[in-house]
Order: C-alpha cells, then sequence, then structure tokens
C-alpha cells in the first residue's frame, strides 16, 4: 500500500507488460479465470433467491392469509391445492416446466422465467405458516374491535394481522433463500436451468460433470461449490439470528 517500502512480494507476475496472467483460483478449459467468473455469477445466483422470495413473500402471505382468515371451503380448497403442488415431486415438475421455455428466448428472460419456476414451490410453505397464525390470530380482540369499526377484510389482513408477526416471515424467509439458491444451481446443473453466455454456479458447475475434467482441474468443481457452500451457510447462520432475535423465549428454550 506503498507505507513500508519494499521490492519483496508474496506473489505477482513477472512481468506484466508481455501478457503474464495470474489465476489466483485456475482457470477453465477456455482459458478464463473462475474467481471473476464465480464473482460475476454470484450477481445471478443469488438475485435468483431473493427475487424468487420477494414472489413467494407475496404469494404466500395472500394466500395463506385468504385461507387462514376466511376458512370453510376456501380454506379447504386453497389447502387441497397446497397439498397437491407438494406432493409432485420437486425435479420432474422443474424439469416439465423448464422445457416450456423456447430455446430462443434472450438470456433475461430466460432468467426472469426460471425466477418464475423456482417461486412456483417456494410460497406453499410460507402459506402454510401464515395460515396457521391467521387461524390463532383472527378471534383476537383487536381483530374483533377492527371489524366493528368498519375496516374491511383485507385491510385486517395486511394492515392488523401481517404486521404482528411480520418479524416471523422475515426470518422464515431469511432461511428460505438458500434453498432457492440451491434450487437454481440444480435446475442449471442439469441443464435445464440457465445456459451460457449466462452466468451462474450453477452453470459453472456444468463443467465439473466430466470426471476427467475434475481430475485434472478440481478447481472446477470445488471453487463454485465452496461459493454455494458459503453463502447457504451464511444465510442460514442469519436467519437462525433473525429468529432467536423475533422470539428471544423459543431461543432460551
Amino acid at each position: 500500500m506503498g507505507f513500508i517500502p519494499s521490492q519483496t512480494k508474496l506473489f505477482g507476475l513477472t512481468d506484466p507488460q508481455v501478457g503474464d496472467s495470474l489465476y489466483l483460483f485456475g482457470a477453465d478449459r477456455l482459458g478464463r479465470d473462475i474467481f471473476s467468473r464465480v464473482v460475476h455469477g454470484a450477481r445471478i445466483s443469488l438475485s435468483i433467491g431473493l427475487v424468487g422470495v420477494f414472489l413467494s413473500l407475496i404469494l404466500g402471505v395472500t394466500i395463506g392469509g385468504v385461507s387462514g382468515f376466511f376458512g370453510g371451503w376456501t380454506d379447504l380448497a386453497i389447502q387441497r391445492f397446497i397439498e397437491l403442488l407438494r406432493s409432485i415431486p420437486t425435479i420432474p415438475l422443474w424439469m416439465g416446466l423448464a422445457a416450456a421455455i423456447p430455446v430462443g428466448w434472450p438470456p433475461l428472460r430466460t432468467y426472469f422465467v426460471i425466477t418464475l419456476i423456482v417461486s412456483l414451490i417456494g410460497w406453499t410453505s410460507l402459506a402454510r405458516e401464515v395460515r396457521g397464525k391467521f387461524l390463532s390470530l383472527r378471534s383476537e380482540d383487536f381483530v374483533t374491535a377492527a371489524r366493528l369499526d368498519g375496516m374491511s377484510e383485507i385491510g385486517i389482513i395486511f394492515h392488523h394481522l401481517v404486521p404482528s408477526f411480520m418479524s416471523h416471515i422475515i426470518a422464515t424467509l431469511t432461511l428460505a433463500i438458500p434453498s432457492m439458491i440451491l434450487a437454481e444451481t440444480a435446475l442449471s446443473f442439469l441443464g435445464i436451468g440457465l445456459q451460457p453466455p449466462i452466468i451462474s454456479w450453477g452453470v459453472l458447475l456444468q463443467e465439473a460433470q466430466n470426471i476427467r475434467a475434475v481430475s485434472q482441474a478440481p478447481w472446477l468443481l470445488f471453487t463454485p461449490a465452496a461459493a454455494i457452500v458459503i453463502s447457504v451457510l451464511s444465510l442460514n447462520f442469519l436467519g437462525d439470528g433473525l429468529r432467536d432475535a423475533a422470539d428471544p423465549y423459543e431461543a432460551l428454550t
């Protein structure tokens, strides 16, 4: 950094002027730097998790809130639909939905559709949790007071019931982001998700499908896999911390 004058370097290039290159995490078969591709792919993989969780939040809170608040035939129909979705094997469902994506679509549109596919499964668990909370809160006094005051049913749901357990929803969504990231990685690794020239962690793992490539260049597998493991563990730790902060009594027990 210039504070201590020295000519001794830990590592570096012999002569950058003649085109010497330095790859901290190795290069792929086309000579592209793995480290820069992993950093670039983090934007796609992490943004799919965040956008997918946002869409799951809208679907889960809306459908789960309607199911738990109104009950009756509405609750029965919604719960049977959720059970139908959860009973379908995940990988075949993803494969069927991803196969419907036209091959000639631009990368941005494909990215948006893959995000929707990942969100179609993620909202069901949140809807179940929101339904359970609504069933326990819809008979509380503040709900009765809001109804007597003339507030509409939708207003009671979004102005009183949802904010009363928003901390729990935030913790649940934080724990759901890793599953979204793993879903995108699995889709791209199987070849039914994002494809080059889009760069994501799942696309980078496609290079590791060949056992010969892994034996000759193991960093093709270890570098993107390490990025996935670190991000998933970090988000799980963050979700655990938010859950403990939202419900300290449960953390003590």
